[in-house]
């Protein structure tokens, strides 16, 4: 079983989710006490994905996250550096273009998407500021961001029983639906030490995208950010 380290190199954490991807979506349920599914939903309101637009859905996994964008009649390319993760995701949906992709390089040209998205995914790339520049350069001009991540609950006695779920509770419980829990281990920690909402505004807007906001879900437990590439 594999477990990435912190400094996050890309065939550590491919190869991790590799090994928890049969099972992902379902111990995602369970570990969030069901709030994943509103997060998705929020992200999906946040893209207003419309018909024959472009939407690039970035550390995509199963495509799970891509769905609602394929249901607005959006053309949605799923993309993942886990191959396990991609293959499970082509056995689900045969129809949709999975692409293999590293958010540090995307094989794609510049100013290809009306939306790039990319949920629970920014914090287990290497670079982040690289990957917010390469989403920045295949955005069309005009084009969107939106970014859901684990961030810094607001209230300070729930941060500290939420750090405490985290390195305490969460391994346990993933340890009953995941067959390698130890990766759960590396998602709590890297939840741990990822930039709260006012860091990560400043990256987008260091990245090149104006209009930057963001919006708390689950009282900052998640929070979404959204951005926009000048025309």
């Amino acid at each position: 079983m594999t477990r990435a380290s912190l400094d996050k190199q890309p065939h550590e954490v491919a190869s991790m989710f590799d090994d928890v991807a049969e099972r992902y979506d379902l111990t995602n349920d369970v570990i969030s006490l069901g709030q994943a599914r509103l997060w998705r939903k929020a992200v999906a309101q946040a893209v207003d994905a419309r018909p024959a637009q472009k939407i690039l859905d970035l550390a995509a996994g199963t495509a799970t996250s891509s769905q609602p964008f394929a249901q607005a009649g959006a053309y949605v390319v799923p993309c993942d550096f886990s191959l396990g993760m991609l293959s499970v995701g082509k056995q689900r949906h045969p129809w949709m273009p999975f692409t293999a992709g590293d958010a540090m390089k995307l094989p794609f040209k510049d100013d290809t998407f009306d939306a790039v998205t990319i949920s629970f995914g920014l914090r287990n790339v290497q670079d982040t500021d690289a990957a917010l520049r390469e989403m920045y350069r295949v955005t069309r001009p005009g084009g969107r961001v939106v970014i859901c991540e684990f961030s810094e609950p607001t209230w300070g006695p729930f941060r500290t029983v939420y750090i405490e779920y985290l390195m305490r509770a969460l391994p346990p419980v993933a340890r009953t639906v995941c067959s390698n829990p130890d990766a759960y281990v590396y998602l709590a920690e890297s939840i741990r030490t990822w930039p709260n909402q006012p860091e990560l505004a400043a990256l987008l807007q260091g990245a090149g995208w104006s209009k930057v906001a963001y919006r708390n879900l689950t009282g900052g437990v998640v929070a979404l950010h959204r951005g926009f590439k000048p025309n």
